[in-house]
């Protein structure tokens, strides 16, 4: 085994504490990484409050990293020593089902291994994540970093980036596509780039009207108060895709009513149970999709995709000394748009 420091949950106190970390020898297909930077990432707030009541095994959040090579196993061809390189929040699959071989990774019938949290496939291990110096992974699950590509601010885009890429792609979202995002955070504010920077016309939908400057500073060219029933009324039927990153539990119809007649309505945020009136959707031939995270070639593909258009997150960058802090203010959704940890005070 080999041995690394990181940030380890503590289910006595509900924080992360610093520990010794071990990570598994390499094998043929394995790269080593040097964790630099480490987004930090709402899913891990919520497996932190699940670690809480049942403080069994041990729990390393963190699952957007980037960092730089400093071994590889004996049948790795495609990078070395130095290379540097990006990690998501998947990082190994069955490889043979009909998903994993579309590309389509993140649907892997056998479920994904997860970057933490998940089952290694061959030794049963609990996978620990990236709050930590050191990364053992399969070197099919890693991503070279493009040149040009800030490396703090690009670790945001292995997690929230490839989320909202996904559907956007799919979705066929280029010029002449008008698109709305819903909701500007940490999901958000990287579907409006992108979406602007695929060539559509694109918006924000907030309750919050402070943030318009903020919208039109990331790229939108409109911006809508969804509280305001004027508003919403004078884009009914407007947007192709509507991309919803709202976290909470929330009304789909409003959004509905401002989806264009064959658009779709793309629920990112909220994952849980939703109520739909089949006339918000009959009314237009509207659609009602999800989508979440990303297959190898996608990522891939946004990674080139940022590198061309200059896209990274909008970040606060900590030493990972003050990621008990970064998590507190997480929840309270005190960040513009994602912290992300320097992980070189682990040294």
């Amino acid at each position: 085994m080999r041995s690394t420091t990181g940030w380890q949950a503590d289910g006595a106190t509900g924080t992360l504490r610093r520990a010794a970390l071990e990570r598994r020898d390499l094998r043929p297909d394995d790269i080593a990484v040097r964790i630099e930077y480490c987004g930090v990432c709402h899913t891990d707030l919520h497996a932190l409050h699940a670690h809480g009541s049942d403080a069994n095994g041990a729990l390393v959040p963190g699952h957007e990293f980037t960092g730089v090579v400093t071994e590889v196993g004996g049948a790795v061809a495609d990078f070395s020593p130095g290379d540097p390189v990006a990690v998501g929040n998947i990082v190994d699959s069955c490889g043979t089902c009909p998903m994993c071989e579309a590309g389509q990774e993140n649907f892997c019938r056998e479920f994904p291994t997860l970057t933490y949290g998940g089952t290694d496939r061959q030794d049963g291990s609990t996978t620990l994540g990236g709050y930590a110096r050191e990364y053992v992974v399969n070197h099919r699950f890693a991503y070279r970093l493009p040149a040009g590509l800030d490396a703090a601010a690009t670790a945001p885009l292995l997690c929230a980036g490839v989320t909202v890429w996904e559907p956007l792609r799919a979705l066929g979202v280029g010029p002449g596509s008008t698109v709305a995002v819903a909701g500007l955070g940490g999901l958000g504010h990287l579907a409006v780039k992108m979406a602007a920077g695929l060539g559509a016309t694109t918006s924000v939908i907030s309750r919050t009207p402070d943030k318009a400057e903020e919208a039109r500073d990331l790229g939108a060219q409109g911006f809508v108060v969804s509280t305001d029933p004027k508003q919403m009324e004078a884009v009914r039927d407007r947007f192709d895709v509507i991309v919803d990153t709202i976290s909470a539990p929330h009304d789909l119809a409003p959004y509905l009513r401002v989806t264009a007649m064959d658009g779709t309505l793309s629920r990112l945020g909220d994952l849980g149970p939703v109520t739909v009136d089949t006339m918000d959707l009959l009314i237009g031939r509207k659609k009602l999709s999800s989508a979440g995270s990303g297959g190898r070639p996608s990522t891939a593909a946004m990674l080139r995709f940022c590198a061309e258009h200059g896209i990274t997150a909008d970040i606060e960058l900590l030493p990972s000394s003050q990621v008990n802090t970064a998590l507190e203010r997480l929840e309270r959704n005190d960040v513009r748009y994602r912290f992300v940890l320097d992980m070189s005070d682990l040294d």
